[in-house]
């Protein structure tokens, strides 16, 4: 999820939407606007580019993860080499989204030997994942209800669910298991710093009683993902700090011991990440910007860590705005979560991004609560209005090959319009973007739907 820390709260970067350049409104809730291609309204400089992208283009015949993935064997090809590639999503809610990412996962565990995928979720909230998906340990539909709240709730539907159920059966006889990594750190729960102080007691328990009282205020917190989001958040910016530093010390500490174990350093590590994340001043600008540097830099560092440390090839999943090399809004988010990624791990990193031309997401509105909302048709001058002339209805496309054409070279090298949809609503859903610069492939929809919720058992 998209972040910003305020001085009372954590809340998703979408208060900060009005930095957007909308091309687009949001329409109305309800199915997006029917009506045909908009070949007829294309500008006649751009018809060289559209002839030009699609010799490049390959067809996708469907987002269901279970289809067979011949059409599929291309995109393979295109990520070979690659160690960590990041696949974004036009917005959190939309249903073929995540299934693409589903079926693209897939595809690159078949043929590539991808086996891990992590996600824009906190570090805790995947272990649980990561346990059940390797030994069937607890119950998936309550795990993500007690993980996905706040902004992780848009995460909590039926599509992450059979992905997550894929991978579990996948494991079950798999000579490398498929591992769920989280790079994000907004919220630690309980069993983490259980973790790191029952390693310290079988290991070097003179630092245990300083341990605890460094974590003391944090273990404090309420229980429940959202109680602690709320709680945390609530407290004083002195006091936040003063956890912080803390947190920092509990780090160094275990970093500094004369016996130290690589995993219990990460957990440690992440801790701390999270602490300093909630000691920024969101009333002030700079720091602001600060807390979202402090974010992206942080979920690539995380993993990096599990990529070096474990040696999988991993699938990053987070929002466009995260995987992108090119920051679209410079002034809220400096440096993006994929140039860092690209500075780390140089061209084993790959950047795809995806694209739509019109359908429904699912948003959190201003009072919490979950809607379904449109989002298109894209307007003429748009990424998306031009890549949505390519004949194929839905496609991918490698822009490192197109971008040697010349002409594809030059449309995908300039700024335009580009949809960016924030996980709450209202919004204005575009952003400048050069997608040449952005992404090293795009997949691109004509029409999504919003994404299913998880029902919860009675």
């Amino acid at each position: 999820m998209t972040h910003i820390l305020t001085r009372r709260r954590l809340v998703p970067a979408v208060a900060l939407t009005l930095a957007l350049t909308a091309l687009t409104g949001p329409v109305a809730t309800g199915a997006a606007a029917a009506g045909p291609r908009a070949g007829a309204s294309l500008p006649a400089s751009d018809r060289p580019v559209v002839a030009a992208l699609e010799r490049y283009a390959h067809p996708l015949r469907t987002t269901d993860p279970g289809a067979p993935g011949g059409d599929l064997a291309a995109f393979a090809t295109m990520t070979r080499g690659a160690k960590i590639v990041g696949v974004g999503e036009v917005s959190h809610g939309s249903g073929e989204l995540f299934a693409m990412k589903d079926r693209l996962l897939r595809q690159l565990v078949a043929r590539e030997g991808f086996s891990a995928f992590a996600m824009e979720i906190n570090w805790s909230a995947a272990a649980r994942l990561d346990a059940y998906v390797r030994t069937g340990e607890g119950d998936l539909r309550q795990i993500m209800g007690e993980e996905f709240q706040d902004a992780y709730a848009l995460l909590d539907t039926e599509e992450f669910f059979r992905l997550f159920s894929w991978v579990r059966e996948h494991n079950r006889t798999a000579a490398r298991p498929v591992r769920i990594v989280g790079m994000d750190f907004a919220d630690v729960n309980p069993a983490q710093y259980e973790r790191v102080l029952t390693w310290a007691g079988r290991h070097e328990p003179a630092l245990v009683p300083e341990l605890r009282t460094r974590y003391a205020a944090l273990r404090a917190l309420p229980g429940g993902v959202g109680e602690r989001l709320a709680a945390y958040g609530a407290l004083p910016l002195a006091e936040r700090g003063t956890m912080a530093r803390d947190a920092g010390a509990a780090y160094r500490l275990l970093a500094e011991a004369g016996e130290r174990d690589p995993w219990v350093l990460q957990e440690a590590r992440v801790i701390s990440q999270m602490a300093t994340s909630y000691a920024f001043d969101g009333d002030d600008p700079a720091q602001a910007l600060a807390a979202n540097r402090h974010r992206d830099r942080t979920m690539a560092e995380n993993a990096v860590w599990w990529q070096r440390r474990t040696g999988d090839k991993i699938v990053v999943s987070a929002h466009n705005g995260h995987v992108t090399y090119e920051a679209a809004l410079p002034t809220v988010f400096p440096v993006t979560m994929g140039r860092d990624l690209r500075e780390l791990v140089g061209r084993e990193y790959l950047a795809v991004g995806t694209s739509l031309y019109r359908g429904e997401y699912r948003a959190r509105t201003a009072t919490g609560e979950a809607g379904v909302f449109g989002a298109g048709p894209a307007a003429p001058g748009s990424n998306e209005h031009t890549l949505d002339q390519v004949r194929h209805r839905d496609f991918y496309v490698d822009l490192r090959a197109a971008g040697r054409d010349p002409v594809a070279g030059g449309w995908l090298d300039t700024a335009r319009p580009t949809f960016l949809i924030p996980g709450r609503h209202p919004n204005r859903p575009t952003a400048p973007l050069a997608l040449g610069k952005g992404f090293d492939i795009v997949v691109h929809l004509h029409e999504v739907g919003a994404s299913a919720p998880l029902p919860r058992r009675p």
